[in-house]
């Protein structure tokens, strides 16, 4: 049994909507071919209608018109199959979740695919297209089955998914980051394919990958029928005798193949499953004639063509022909899918049980609520003894009567040289890890947002965006330009949360999410469009390493770092109160959107410094204050210096792991930190849900 309200309609009507649907499709298979003859004609040299018309009717040609067609019309290619099959992908991903946040991109199909792509490459293992298909399918699925069953509970919470996902992405893509970083030439030309390139060597992986995408698509349409059902409800869609776990396991599976096979082909291209079917949706709901599932499917398909044809077209019209085939045309479809996140974040409903007031968390142990003095004295000597076991550590070994040697001035030239640079980095280290815990401190305070974290709220991208535009546009760049490109860009990021993110404690993540995604691509547009052949460069920024700080660019972070401890002793009462709610401060005399502007402009200033000095790292504002807060509890006279000092040592003890552990060869310690705060967050995400 099939539900069609179009059946109740008089004829006229029925015709009238009719009819509209046929525009609609006229419209978007239009849409398709301009963009398609428009992508032809760009290049080098100009290739006008009658050559096209030619090409298309099997006509003669030029002999350099028949070259030029001949290489464009491989990326045309890869365009229309990876375009056709993330939409149809992520149509299916909706359908089926009922969730219209549900996407490859939102459930790191994408970020598996592209890792288990990576790690072949590294291994040194030649894949062919069908291989390399398998091979992205297997990871895709791998990463969707968790990131469903963490978003799973109460029906699928878009949030909680898009949260999931994204963080689950973060930690991948940190592993896929590890592999670039330490097997550049297994791996070269990865970075930039992993951003989304339709650049193709000939039509072989096309042809080879398009029968497969074709079965996909076709297994996901068999379920046209239940898939309208399912629309209605899982109870309504079981009394008409659907299988609903049979059907979402089989359209699953048929999506994670289409998004693993537009992987295969062109790369990672972001966010145009979460775009295109969201196009199509908002159509749909005003013509009933299409609301058929299996129209909707067919039609995301075709604007996930478009879509990602329109992003090529403008990619190569901004930057031309020749840069334009270099830069990524997934950098193009993911600042478009960054903004379209925050504009459906901005205008979902409030999460309700999602959220989890910080009050709630865990008060702290017995001993730390009652001497907390000792607990902080107790671990700011074993942050102590990490930062010199940091120090002693590294490619070659120190022992301590050397550096007392070179404190006294008296070292080995060897020993000078290699405590020159060591120390540096160490205290950058621990200067860094203390800024970001803070920041993420204060930012939780204030928001009362146990998920709020600098990194994941992409300020520390945005910040990483500041200083690469001053890096890459600027003539002469100097530590204190690239400080203040820092915080011009970490502000602007908090000023976007701040207008689309605010009156929610999930939605401001969600938000974040979305600075953070388009910020990442505007850097990685930046990086490749200036210097495309400098993978190991865009890596250690965006991973964040210490190596090559100096005690100049250490001086910011220092001075923040003491007016922030300054600040916070002064105001440590009104972060206590602000936890609550906000009635409770004014009843108390606490300013709030004082508060607010004071410990928000801190964390940016914060997360600024430690960003230029380092690069970009994510989850020590979220671990650190976490950790502390089980350990001591609420109260900001003892929370602040213990975050502070449970950040330095993370960072330190993730920096000294970087240099070791695969010694000489050496890992960003913000990758290292991604790797060991990913699952705490998703630990942390799966709490609030059971809770």
């Amino acid at each position: 049994m099939t539900l069609d309200t179009t059946h109740a309609a008089p004829a006229p009507v029925r015709s009238a909507r009719r009819g509209r649907g046929a525009v609609v499709i006229g419209a978007v298979v239009l849409w398709l071919a301009v963009a398609s003859i428009v992508h032809l004609t760009q290049g080098t040299a100009d290739v006008d209608a009658a050559t096209l018309w030619a090409a298309a009717t099997g006509g003669e040609l030029p002999r350099a018109a028949a070259v030029l067609i001949e290489s464009r019309v491989p990326r045309l290619a890869a365009a229309l199959a990876v375009g056709s099959a993330l939409g149809f992908s992520g149509a299916a991903m909706q359908s089926v979740s009922r969730n219209p946040l549900a996407s490859p991109e939102t459930t790191a199909v994408g970020a598996g695919a592209f890792f288990a792509l990576t790690l072949a490459a590294a291994l040194g293992i030649g894949l062919s297209p069908l291989a390399g298909l398998a091979a992205a399918f297997t990871g895709g699925l791998v990463a969707a089955a968790a990131v469903l069953g963490l978003a799973s509970g109460r029906g699928l919470s878009p949030v909680r998914l898009v949260l999931a996902g994204s963080v689950l992405t973060l930690g991948i893509s940190s592993l896929t980051t590890v592999l670039l970083l330490l097997l550049p030439w297994e791996t070269q030309g990865l970075f930039a394919w992993g951003a989304g390139s339709l650049s193709q060597n000939g039509l072989d992986a096309v042809i080879r990958v398009a029968p497969v995408l074709a079965v996909a698509a076709v297994v996901v349409l068999a379920f046209g029928r239940r898939l309208d059902l399912l629309q209605l409800g899982e109870d309504a869609a079981s009394s008409f005798g659907v299988p609903v776990l049979s059907t979402r396991v089989w359209v699953i599976v048929g999506a994670v193949a289409l998004a693993a096979g537009a992987v295969t082909i062109a790369g990672p291209i972001g966010f145009v499953g979460l775009c295109a079917p969201a196009v199509m949706r908002l159509v749909v709901r005003r013509i009933p004639a299409l609301r058929r599932q299996r129209t909707f499917l067919l039609l995301s398909a075709v604007a996930g063509v478009a879509l990602v044809l329109t992003a090529d077209v403008a990619l190569r019209m901004m930057f031309g022909a020749i840069a334009g085939v270099t830069i990524p045309t997934g950098v193009v479809t993911s600042v478009i899918g960054s903004a379209f996140l925050i504009a459906v974040a901005h205008r979902l409903p409030t999460a309700g049980g999602d959220g989890e007031s910080l009050i709630t968390l865990k008060a702290g142990t017995r001993m730390g609520r009652r001497r907390p003095g000792i607990v902080i004295a107790v671990v700011g000597v074993l942050a102590l003894v990490v930062a010199i076991g940091s120090v002693l550590v590294g490619d070659s070994l120190i022992l301590l009567g050397d550096i007392a040697n070179w404190i006294r001035g008296a070292a080995a030239v060897r020993v000078e040289i290699i405590l020159d640079s060591r120390v540096p980095r160490v205290v950058g280290a621990l200067l860094a890890g203390a800024c970001l815990a803070l920041a993420g401190l204060f930012v939780q305070a204030v928001s009362r947002n146990p998920l709020a974290d600098p990194g994941i709220l992409g300020v520390s991208a945005s910040a990483g965006l500041g200083g690469v535009v001053v890096i890459t546009v600027l003539p002469v760049s100097s530590d204190l330009l690239v400080f203040t490109g820092a915080a011009a860009g970490a502000a602007g990021a908090a000023v976007l949360l701040a207008l689309f993110g605010r009156a929610d404690q999930l939605r401001l993540v969600l938000v974040g999410i979305g600075v953070g995604a388009g910020a990442a691509a505007l850097t990685t547009l930046l990086i490749v469009g200036t210097d495309p052949w400098n993978q190991t460069k865009a890596i250690t920024w965006m991973g964040g390493s210490t190596y090559g700080a100096s005690l100049v660019q250490i001086a910011p972070m220092a001075i923040l770092f003491v007016v922030a401890a300054v600040v916070v002793a002064r105001t440590r009462r009104d972060l206590d109160v602000l936890q609550f709610d906000d009635t409770a401060p004014r009843v108390w005399g606490v300013s709030v959107e004082r508060s607010r502007v004071v410990h928000i402009g801190l964390a940016v200033a914060l997360t600024a410094a430690a960003t230029a000095c380092i690069g970009v790292i994510s989850f020590v504002g979220l671990v650190a204050p976490h950790a502390a807060r089980m350990i001591v509890g609420k109260s900001h006279a003892a929370l602040a210096p213990l975050t502070a000092i449970l950040g330095a040592g993370l960072v330190v003890v993730s920096d000294a792991v970087g240099r070791t552990v695969l010694a000489p060869e050496q890992l960003p310690a913000g990758l290292v930190v991604a790797l060991i705060g990913t699952p705490y967050f998703l630990w942390l995400l799966r709490r609030m849900r059971e809770g």
